[in-house]
């Protein structure tokens, strides 16, 4: 059990097995496979973005701009999708991955550059970005209708039993798993994050580490973009509201410490099925929707502190580690 408690990632798996039992006892057919495969497709997008949000907090940073960068570069593909329906689907992709990349890439310039707090930007980007977007459409929709065949079906097209924007998130998942874990990047943001002082004695730019982080989220944050539009057929300026709030909360649920250099891929995309079991199924039971935010605010809170605990403990065994030779001595 004490094994358990100190594993983030498998406790999370524990309790959403536990979740997902209680909630088919509520709602018949809520564990079969195919409904399961559903909840893990609805909840993709937030495990894209959850894994850029992570890479920001690995280097001690936040970004709040992420559902903002996504309704923009959503907004921009549609319209560009609309009236000119030739180009192929995959120089769309391209461009929302390449606006989101550079939109991420502002954050993390004036980051870097101008040592503005990161949550302080992102606050500020958050709006502008929301703001372009309405400049962008005019504050007018693109629907389905407007929009190529091709443009709407390839993340929902079915291949081996999952829709494609599944496979989509697999491929970001493991892609993540080895920027973070075999790459240069992957120690630079853990080290930037967990001992700042340490790591540039180490010879790590930080500020540069914190710079391709954004640029990584925004990356993600625009292919998202894509993703969401077509998956929902239709852009408009307030999609995802409040979506990067759903972000952080994945993340602190699957253990990621809000101050930096601790966390992993498995603990983050945990932390968004968590959110998306919980998302799914509250409705199902006949939970209202002030209630569903309310029970999600009290998960997040009880993470928060789960988290902090784990960390005071981690420090006060490494003093007393230190203290016994000196009392041997």
């Amino acid at each position: 059990m004490t094994n358990l408690l100190k594993n983030r990632e498998l406790l999370l798996i524990v309790i959403i097995g536990l979740m997902v039992i209680g909630f088919s006892t509520r709602a018949q057919g809520f564990a079969a496979p195919g409904n399961l495969a559903n909840i893990f497709n609805d909840t993709s997008i937030l495990i894209i973005l959850a894994l850029g949000q992570m890479t920001v907090i690995l280097t001690k940073s936040i970004d709040l701009s992420v559902a903002a960068n996504l309704a923009f570069t959503g907004m921009a593909v549609a319209l560009t999708n609309a009236p000119y329906p030739d180009p192929p689907l995959a120089a769309l992709i391209v461009m929302a991955i390449g606006i989101g990349a550079f939109l991420g890439a502002i954050n993390g310039f004036l980051v870097w550059a101008l040592q503005i707090p990161p949550i302080v930007v992102t606050l500020g980007t958050l709006t502008i970005y929301r703001g372009m977007a309405f400049v962008l459409s005019g504050g007018g929709w693109v629907n389905a209708h407007q929009m190529t065949a091709q443009f709407l079906n390839i993340p929902r097209t079915q291949l081996l039993g999952l829709p494609v924007l599944s496979w989509i998130a697999i491929a970001i998942v493991l892609g993540a798993w080895f920027v973070l874990t075999r790459l240069p990047f992957g120690r630079a943001a853990y080290a930037s994050g967990g001992n700042p002082t340490a790591a540039v004695y180490a010879g790590i730019d930080i500020g540069w580490t914190r710079f391709i982080a954004f640029v990584l989220s925004g990356a993600l944050a625009g292919l998202c973009g894509y993703l969401w539009v077509s998956r929902y057929a239709v852009a408009y300026v307030d999609i995802a509201v409040g979506f990067e709030l759903d972000t952080v909360a994945a993340c602190v649920i699957g253990g990621i410490s809000i101050a930096g250099g601790i966390g992993s891929v498995a603990g983050a995309v945990l932390g968004a099925l968590f959110l998306g079991v919980i998302k799914n199924a509250l409705p199902v039971i006949g939970i209202s929707p002030f209630a569903q935010l309310a029970i999600s605010g009290i998960v997040i809170v009880l993470a928060v502190v789960f988290n902090a605990r784990a960390e005071r403990k981690a420090g006060r065994i490494i003093l007393r580690d230190r203290a016994a030779p000196e009392a041997s001595a």
